[in-house]
């Protein structure tokens, strides 16, 4: 030991002769530094309530509640985080999760009170003291906990696609599937405003677990149709993806094709039928039309034991899924996928049958317990300008089933299609890849009345559409179809400066003195679609109908008439995940009528 050593010790006698340090007033002597982790805030506004924070905190200190005056939303559960500080360890995980910034802690760490209750509060509701402190800990920039960029999903190149009907959607590997999967922070806010409300962080999650079989029970469960939803969904849940408001949404649709895609054919009733037990009913049930909202009614009738019967007027099953989405989005081997499946399940179906015509729908009435229509919307409108009548001008609807029928269409080298929404730019490309097969060259243009940012088609679409040469260019509207010498010569607009009125009516304006002329041979119009319901004339006069023409159905889609329900794009618009969600709720409401019958 050295001598160092011996006398250190005793160098702690000069603080004998020191003055001690003594803070008299410890509230207000002793402020937090600036960037301290003390209480909570929470701008309410901001907030989605998205449950992250609960989620994250390992001492079980936050819980998500309703807060009276916040309504759940689209996008918003409703429930605001309530921190317990018996068990809050001011870590400030929640802070660095939180994906909308909104949480944040102050630099606020005194607080005294005799009643324990009170330190439990929902910050932002429970006004505090410390709310307008703006010193604290907040995220700091370039620090995340979240990944906010989503992993690209591969794609034919322009010039590898614009001469063929193939998919030109890769899909996700394994390793970007994961990847992506990983960013799910499973806030269960796509859940609520999926129409199937199909549990989507669980099939997720699957993902995250390597369990394909898994994750396709869960999809099944709310919806039959995931090769094809997979491809073609409308995918609302990603606009409330709370992953989306810093920055890409969660890539759920293409995550719901990845486990899909997985699963081979051959293995569905093994995986799908493991422990299910269905005991056959003696009732039978009649469906009108093999498209979305009829292939979920009838698969989920048919787990409950019921014989199911499908009539369909063309050729194969799938409706406008097949008839009216050109196969390069959604090819025709992944629709039967999905078809077969459910027809493995005991459905049967009978093709080009037209009710109304080759079968009354009183005999389907005396034939069969219930019927469950969901007939889709096959027709055409038309604009009715000058010039609509002319024997070159044709429908979207009707061209997109000819081309999938295998039909060859007429094809002029120059076209222009009216209409902005994805049916229009359906057509669009396809007559662009139809054109460049013939010509070599392509000369489309579509135009619609809706400006570019409020045209009602998926942006993907008009990306992709001018990527395979079409030009879009929206914002007029139609005046009248040229014709000289019994030919169309082309189209004349009109500049439109708004479409709906303030009361948000359709109702557009337009500037009469901007003009331009589109020249073409022959014209299509997408101006939106219409429904067929001839098969029900018989019958009209005992059905109740809206203003706007549709059948009016209860929370069940059971029609006026108790044997006579009604669902898919008559009853909601055309949207697949829409018809999936109505077609499910038809077969527990038909199952209610059978069972009280």
């Amino acid at each position: 030991m050295s001598i160092k050593d011996i006398l250190s010790p005793f160098s702690a006698w000069k603080k004998v002769i020191k003055d001690p340090v003594t803070v008299k007033d410890p509230f207000n002597d002793r402020p937090g530094a600036p960037r301290y982790r003390g209480f909570h805030k929470n701008e309410l506004d901001k907030c989605i309530g998205c449950g992250a924070c609960e989620e994250i905190c390992q001492n079980a200190a936050i819980d998500m509640v309703p807060v009276e005056g916040i309504e759940t939303v689209e996008g918003d559960s409703g429930l605001r985080p309530m921190v317990d500080y018996g068990r809050c360890c001011w870590c400030a995980l929640c802070v660095d999760i939180c994906s909308t910034n909104s949480l944040t802690l102050s630099n606020e760490y005194t607080w005294i009170d005799s009643d324990p209750d009170v330190f439990r509060f929902i910050p932002g509701y429970d006004k505090k003291e410390w709310d307008n402190s703006k010193l604290g800990w907040t995220k700091p920039k370039n620090y995340d906990l979240n990944t906010y960029e989503r992993v690209e999903m591969k794609e034919l190149h322009p010039e590898e696609r614009d001469k063929s009907f193939i998919e030109f959607v890769k899909g996700y590997s394994k390793e970007q599937a994961e990847a992506e999967a990983d960013r799910c922070i499973d806030c269960g806010l796509c859940t609520a405003t999926c129409p199937a409300h199909m549990s989507i962080p669980e099939y997720i999650k699957a993902i995250r677990n390597d369990d394909m079989e898994e994750g396709l029970r869960i999809m099944y469960e709310t919806n039959p149709l995931p090769e094809i939803c997979g491809r073609i969904c409308t995918h609302k849940c990603e606009t409330v993806c709370a992953i989306g408001h810093k920055g890409e949404p969660l890539s759920i649709r293409w995550l719901k094709r990845y486990i899909a895609d997985q699963v081979p054919e051959s293995k569905y009733k093994e995986v799908l039928e493991q422990g299910l037990e269905i005991t056959p009913k003696s009732k039978k049930v009649a469906i009108i039309g093999s498209g979305p909202s009829g292939l979920s009614a009838a698969y989920y009738l048919s787990r409950m034991g019921y014989a199911t019967k499908i009539f369909e007027s063309l050729p194969e099953a799938g409706g406008m899924m097949r008839y009216g989405i050109p196969s390069y989005r959604l090819p025709y081997d992944q629709i039967d996928k999905d078809i077969n499946y459910i027809l493995s399940c005991g459905v049967e179906i009978e093709y080009n049958v037209k009710i109304g015509k080759d079968i009354t729908i009183e005999q389907l009435e005396k034939d069969y317990d219930a019927v469950f229509s969901g007939t889709g919307l096959h027709l055409g409108r038309s604009t009715r300008i000058p010039g609509s009548e002319h024997e070159n001008v044709f429908f979207a609807t009707d061209l997109l089933r000819e081309i999938s029928l295998g039909t060859e269409i007429k094809v002029d080298e120059k076209i222009v299609v009216i209409g902005g929404g994805n049916v229009a730019m359906d057509i669009t490309r396809s007559l662009a890849r139809l054109q460049n097969q013939k010509y070599g060259k392509v000369d489309v243009l579509a135009t619609c009345l809706e400006a570019e940012d409020i045209m009602p088609a998926d942006r993907e679409e008009v990306v992709e559409a001018r990527e395979e040469k079409a030009i879009v260019d929206p914002g007029w509207g139609p005046k009248d179809i040229k014709i000289e010498n019994g030919k169309i010569k082309g189209l004349n607009v009109v500049k439109c400066l708004s479409v709906f009125d303030d009361e948000g009516r359709f109702s557009p304006k337009f500037d009469e003195d901007k003009k331009k002329f589109f020249p073409a041979e022959m014209v299509v119009e997408s101006i939106g679609q219409g429904m067929d319901l001839t098969y029900i004339d018989s019958i009209k006069d005992k059905l109740e109908f809206s203003d706007r023409g549709r059948i009016v159905v209860n929370e069940k889609y059971q029609s006026s008439l108790p044997w006579f329900f009604v669902g898919g794009d008559i009853i909601k618009g055309p949207d697949v995940i829409n018809g999936i969600a109505n077609g499910h709720i038809a077969a527990k409401g038909i199952d209610e009528f059978l069972n009280k019958k």
